[in-house]
Parts: C-alpha cells; structure tokens; sequence
C-alpha cells in the first residue's frame, strides 16, 4: 500500500481491482468500482462507532465519519496518522502482535484508552478482527466511546461504595436473601445483634440450626412465617412484626421488630430477593411485658382519648379489667361510658368533658360494671395535653381499687369496732353521743353509763390473758343483753365498757344502772368453774352533768370512781360534789405541769437500816411538792393525777436524776451509803427512753449501777410482761438494782418472781402496822420473807415505828428496815450528819 494521494477511495480501489481477462470495458468498470466505493463509504459512514482500518505496520488506511469526529481530524489528516499516534500507550508492536495472535476472521475486544486532536483521552471498548486483502494481513477495530457508560460504572460503583458504608454504619441490622432463602449480604449491625459472623450467616441460610423462632406471645413461629418467607409470598412489605430468637448455643433470648421488602425486576411480578432490617427490641420488649405485668397485677389500664377526630384507644389491661368485648381498634367513649356505673355516670361524664374542654385534670373513685355485670370500685385518672391553647389529647390509668375499698371499709368498721368482743369502741360511741346530744330534748336527753370491772386484773392474773379474753367476751354480752333496744354498748379499754341511752332521762339511767348490777351479781362461768366479777357504774345525764361529750365523760367516769371508792358493786349518779372533785383534779394537774419549771419539787430521803449491823445501809428518795397556788401538797394527791395525765414519766426522771446526784454529794463527802432507792410508777417505767433516763442519771453523777436501786410495783410485772423482762435485764446488766415495792398489796405476782431479774422484796407498811398485835399481819409478813428467801431475794421492810416489830423482824430473818424507828425523811443536809439511834441487837 501507498501514502493516500488526498483521495479516501484510492488506496482503497486496489482492493477491488478487475481482472485482466474481464469482457466488460474499462469505463464500465470504473462506474461500477464507483459505485461501489461510494456505496461502502456511505455504509461505513453510517456506523455510530469509530471503525478503522489498520495496516500491519499501524497506518490507518480507512477511517470512518464517526472516527474523525471523535479523533477531532479530518479524514485526510486522520490517514495520515498511525494507530500509535492515537494511542500512544500500547507498544509500537501492537499490530504485529495482534496479526500474530489472532487468527482471521477471529473477533476479539479490548479496552484502551484514545487520544484526540487535544490531547485529551477517553476510554473506547475496541472491537477487531484480522482479515487479509491480497494476502497482506489488515486490522478492521471498531471502538466504542465507553466514557459515559465508564462514569455510570463508576457511580455505580460509588453508589455501591455509599452503600456499603451506609449499611455499616446502620444500627439496625440489614439481610438479603434470594427467593430460596439463602443469604446473600449481611451488614456488620445484624451480625453484632444476632452474634453471628457473616460466613455463619450465609452457611445457614440465616436460620443456624440451635435457633428456635418464637412469635411475641411465647409460641413456636414456623419458618413459612418468618417476615422474609411472608414477603416473598405475598409479594408485599412485612413492617414491624416482633418475634423471638432462642439461641441455644448462647442459652439467650433475643426480640427483633422487622420489617421485610421484597425486591422485583423491572417487568417481572415475582420478588428475586428480599431484604430484612431489623433493630433488636429486647430490653424494650421486656420493658414492655413487665409493664404490661405490672398493670396486670396492679389491674391497672391505660387510656387515651382526641376530642377533635373523637379517637379512643385503650390498653388490653384495660380491656381484661372491664371485661370489655371489644379490641383495641373498636374502642370510644361510648362504649366506655356504658360501663360506668349509672350512679357515678353523670359525674364521670362531666370530668372527661371538663378536661376535653377547659383541659383540666381529674381523679375520681367510682364504679363500674364489667362485661359480666359484676360491680367493681376504680379509680379514674386523667390529665390534658394542649397546643395553642386547644386540648388536644386527654390520656389517664383505670385502677381497680376494690380490694382496697373492701380492705377501707373493712378499717372504718374495725376503726369503729372493738375487736375483742365486736363492740363498738370508744371513737364509735364519742360519735355516737354527739349524734345524740344533737338531737336531743333537755327532758329527756342522752344518759352515759361508765361500766367498770371490779378487781378484774386478779381474775385475769389467775386465768391468764386468754381465760381474761374470754370474761371480756361474756362481760360484753351481759351488758348488751341487758341493754337491749334501749341503747348502745361499747368497749372503751381492758375492762372498762361505756353505755349510752339516747332517751329517757335520768330515771331511764338509774334503773339501766340498778340493773346492771343485779345482772353482774350472777357469776360468769369459765371452764366449767364459777366467776364473781361485779362491777363499779358512774351515771352521767346530759345536760345537767354536761353538754358536750368529753364532759358527760368525764363525769361519768368521775361518778364511776366514786363507786369504786364507796366499795365497789354499786353505782353512782353524778352530782355537785363530785363536780368540785374534777374541779380540783384539773386544777391539779394544771399546776403539775408547771412544776417543774418552777422548781417547786424537793426529794427527802429516809434511811433504810441494816437489821444485823444497825448502820445505815441506803437511803429511799421520796418526793415532796410546795405549790405556789396550793401550798405543800401530800404524795397520794399529786402523784396519782401526775399519772393518769403522764407527767409522772418527766418528774420521775428528774427525780432519777436528783437522787444520784445526791448520792454523789454523800459519798464525795465521806458518806459511807451503798445506795439511794427510787420509787418508779409503771407508766415511768414502760416509757420507751425509761433505760436510757437512768443509765443518764448514772453516768452523769458517776456512779456504778448497783449505786441504784429501782422500787416498782407489782403492776410493772403484769402490765407488760414481755417488755418489763426485756428492760429489767438491759438494767440489770448494767448492775441496777430492783425490788419490788408494796409486796402483797397489789396483784398477785408470785407467777413473775421466779422469772424477774429481782434483788429484793420490799414489806408494806399496812402489813407492819398489825404487827405483833395481829396474828394474820404476822403471818403474812412471815410468809412473804420465807417467799423471798426462797428465792435468795433480799427483804427490805417499811413503816417500822416500834421496838418490837424490830425485832420480829430480826427474829424472821429480815435484811434492811426503815420507818420513824429509826429516822423521819430527812432533808440531804440533814441525813449526812445522821447517825442511827438504835444499837446493834445480835
């Protein structure tokens, strides 16, 4: 071949040169390679692809319209080029390679980059093919401009890239599957949440054998209804369906909500694939089961309601509490409202209305009738959520609250009821009065009656608390048998009950009163013995003994205790004398109160005598009162008022604390005195701070425990028998000493003695008095000394006046004495310079 002469067609026409022994003529052979010339140009121009011919040493011998526009050349300046000029990138050997390698009529393709007239490049995808013309080798390549297909790979390729990186950053996990279920990707998320590689994942299809598929229930789901399986089936999205995974492997329960998309290609109407995102829901899910629970158990529903769209929505705790017959979908407040009781409708109506409107907040205790018909107390809360000023939710809880109306109802009647004997207690009966003095005609108003036990703590000593319990029970009877119709009874503590006749005057009440009495004569029978248990009555008449109720009481507990003073077994009407007895009782206590604050008490003391030695073993603190108002008041005045008011718990402290302050003064003065005694009251000594009071007083004088001795009475060791042996042994520990003071004068307590951390008994003064005159003084006072010696307690015996009861009490074997024998109570000073005036009897 030869350089182009600036015809494309030349070097061209010796490829169709004719035949020397043609017949056709020169001319009409020329017209017919024209033709053709022109019918393969116009062919060749047609072709949207570069297509050039390419001889063996890489000239081009043909280029089409397509190549010069893309080379930016003219054809003639496009025939003057090589191939290399175009491409400078392959090896100058290229052709040479390519005839060699591929056989003729052997397509093949390749990739390369073209370089046009501007120096610019862009890829092509060249497609060839080896022919031979005269027996020289030529190179047809077709090249394809791939630039844009090229910048489509790559943001396809970008695209691919974002995704990826798309899908590992998502928290939620991402699974596709083809249509037969085998995993195709899955994103780093669904591996970390489902703790499985992605090689696991694929192996199995991501169904691992040691899962167990549950749905939100608790109950085995099937594969075919898995999310994915579902999606593929119908061909429609899955959204939000929560199911369980019981790993086995991991010995783990994990909650997912998924949601399944199935995929199509263009045109077809089966998915090819199906993707899967899931978050893991597992604390929320058991967040959500335990509040569910709790509501549940608490039988607590929730609620909302839009009163723009009128929209109602209900839990399913709510549903089971009414027993409502319809879902959550079905719900408003119609149907609501037909399960509120009819008598608390309106108001339940006029709350929800109120709140939907003026978005005020309610909360309401009402019934309802559940599905049964079965009437159950709830309480109905609710609270208003607004926007501009419109309501535009109001949501709240339903809780049933029948078990506490019954447990209230219960409470009021036990708060009204005295449970021993099914009475009515005091808080009954004060509202009760009240009732009746409201009502009441000045004739004939209400009566109270104060019915009293007489001597019913020995009784209850000998039976113990439930054979006591049980008297109680038929004391009870008695009075409201006795009662009847006409009045009411009531238990107002221990043995002490309360009687109201809301009519008939004074004489309706003195003949209640008159026969009560004959009723108690009769005795009570326990275990088949017989009871004497009479009983003290105090009458009270409203108005004349009081117009209020604390005053009809207190005057018929006045006139009860003037019974009790007359010798018991009878009654007492109130009356003036009495009137003026309260009158100074208060006035009493009213001064009690101040006492103290005004330093108006003073302690004496009395010696307490070693009976062997004749010296001065100890001494008893007795309190003594001067009133500014009153003047010198005596013991057995003040103190039994200090108790009743609970006064008595401050001033025995004080006097606790006197006395070992005393102590300390005698002895820091030579004194050679083992110990001070402190009478102490049982309302002192059951007080809750009593040990902390004397362990105080101790500690602040420096003295040891065994410096105080502690007298009480035998009341102390059966008023609370439990707690009594509980402080006697704390104070013990601490080297306390205890006796028991008054011994034989109060309840019997033989039963504690054998029980009681106790170092000595203490001898009445009543016992004494008798003594050597009267044989049965002397005889119990022997009977309680051998009782202490048997017991290894020490005998310690007061009111010794006399020579003789001296030395019966020496010749009975008795440790200490005290009494105007040996010296009156003496003031701190004057007991210091004490000497005892009576000799040693050996």
């Amino acid at each position: 071949m030869s350089k182009a002469s600036g015809s494309r067609f030349e070097e061209s026409a010796s490829v169709y040169d004719v035949p020397s022994h043609a017949s056709a003529t020169l001319d009409d052979l020329t017209t017919a390679l024209r033709e053709q010339q022109e019918a393969f140009s116009t062919l060749l121009d047609a072709v949207p692809d570069a297509v050039t011919v390419l001889a063996r040493d890489g000239r081009l011998l043909e280029a089409n319209l397509a190549a010069c526009e893309r080379f930016g050349r003219s054809r003639e300046q496009m025939l003057a080029l090589t191939v290399y000029d175009l491409n400078p990138e392959i090896p100058r050997d290229r052709i040479e390679q390519v005839i060699r390698d591929h056989r003729d009529g052997v397509p093949f393709v390749h990739e390369t980059i073209n370089v046009g007239a501007d120096g610019r490049g862009f890829p092509v995808e060249v497609y060839s093919r080896v022919f031979r013309h005269r027996g020289e080798p030529r190179v047809i390549a077709v090249a394809r401009d791939v630039s844009r297909r090229r910048e489509a790979e790559d943001e396809v390729r970008a695209s691919e890239a974002r995704y990826r990186e798309l899908l590992r950053a998502m928290d939620k996990g991402v699974m596709v599957q083809d249509r037969q279920g085998r995993v195709i990707s899955v994103n780093p998320s669904a591996c970390r949440i489902l703790r499985r590689s992605e090689t696991e994942m694929r192996d199995s299809d991501g169904r691992p054998r040691d899962w167990d598929f549950i749905d939100e229930h608790g109950a085995t789901m099937p594969a075919s209804e898995l999310p994915s399986s579902r999606a593929l089936q119908t061909g429609q999205t899955i959204a939000s369906t929560t199911l369980g995974i019981y790993d086995r492997q991991g010995d783990r329960r994990i909650w997912l909500a998924v949601t399944a998309t199935p995929q199509f290609r263009e045109g077809e109407t089966d998915a090819f694939q199906v993707i899967s995102t899931f978050g893991d829901v597992t604390l929320l899910k058991r967040d959500s089961d335990l509040f569910r629970r709790t509501q549940s158990l608490a039988r607590i529903g929730g609620w909302y309601l839009e009163p723009g769209p009128g929209l109602m929505y209900w839990t399913d705790s709510l549903a089971a509490l009414l027993e409502l017959d319809c879902d959550a979908q079905e719900a408003n407040l119609d149907t609501l409202m037909r399960h509120v009781h009819p008598h608390d409708l309106e108001r339940v109506r006029f709350a929800i209305d109120d709140a939907c409107h003026r978005g005020t907040a309610f909360e309401i205790e009402c019934r309802w009738m559940t599905g049964r018909g079965q009437v159950r107390w709830c309480a109905l809360i609710g609270e208003s959520l607004q926007r501009d000023g419109h309501v535009y939710q109001v949501s709240g809880t339903l809780q049933d609250i029948t078990r506490d109306k019954l447990l209230e109802e219960t409470l009021r009647k036990q708060a009204l009821s005295d449970p021993l004997t099914g009475l009515g207690n005091r808080v009954a009966f004060t509202d009760e009065l009240a009732a009746a003095i409201e009502r009441a005609q000045l004739a004939d108003g209400p009566v109270v009656l104060h019915v009293d036990l007489d001597r019913f703590k020995l009784v209850n000593d000998l039976l113990g608390h439930a054979g006591g319990d049980a008297l109680v029970r038929a004391a009870g009877r008695r009075l409201s048998e006795a009662v009847g119709m006409e009045g009411s009874v009531a238990r107002m503590s221990g043995d002490e009950f309360l009687v109201l006749l809301p009519i008939g005057g004074k004489l309706a009440g003195q003949r209640m009163a008159e026969r009560l009495n004959t009723d108690f004569a009769q005795p009570f029978m326990h275990d088949g013995e017989e009871f004497s248990i009479t009983a003290s009555i105090g009458v009270a008449h409203y108005p004349d003994d009081g117009t209020t109720v604390h005053q009809l009481l207190q005057s018929a507990d006045a006139a009860m205790l003037e019974s009790k003073r007359r010798g018991r077994n009878t009654w007492q009407a109130f009356n003036p004398a009495l009137a003026r007895q309260m009158s100074d009782r208060l006035l009493i206590e009213t001064q009690l109160r101040r006492a103290l604050q005004n330093d108006e008490f003073r302690l004496v003391y009395q010696p307490q005598v070693d009976l062997a030695s004749g010296r001065m073993h100890s001494a008893e603190a007795l309190l003594r009162w001067n009133n500014r108002a009153l003047g010198p008041m005596r013991p057995d005045l003040f103190i039994p008022h200090a108790e009743a008011t609970g006064d008595i718990v401050r001033i025995g402290a004080w006097v606790i604390r006197e006395a070992c302050r005393q102590l300390r003064v005698w002895q820091d003065g030579g004194l050679e005195l083992d110990r001070v005694a402190v009478n102490v009251s049982f309302r002192q000594f059951l007080s809750e701070d009593f040990q902390d009071h004397v362990l105080g007083a101790l500690d602040a004088a420096g003295l040891p425990g065994k410096a105080l001795e502690l007298e009480i009475t035998e009341r102390v060791l059966i008023e609370d028998a439990a707690d009594t042996l509980r402080t006697l042994r704390q104070l013990k520990e601490h080297g306390v000493m205890v006796s028991i003071d008054d011994f034989g004068e109060g309840y019997s307590a033989l039963n504690y003695l054998r029980r009681l951390p106790i170092d000595a008994i203490k001898i009445s003064h009543g016992f004494m008095r008798g003594i050597p005159q009267s044989s049965v003084d002397a005889v119990l006072c022997r009977s309680i000394i051998q009782i202490a010696q048997s017991l290894g307690l020490k005998v310690v015996a007061e009111g010794v006046e006399s020579e003789a009861q001296r030395r019966f009490l020496i010749e009975e074997g008795a440790d200490l004495a005290q009494g105007y024998l040996f010296a009156k109570p003496l003031e701190g000073d004057a007991l210091a310079a004490y000497v005892t005036p009576v000799p040693t009897i050996r």
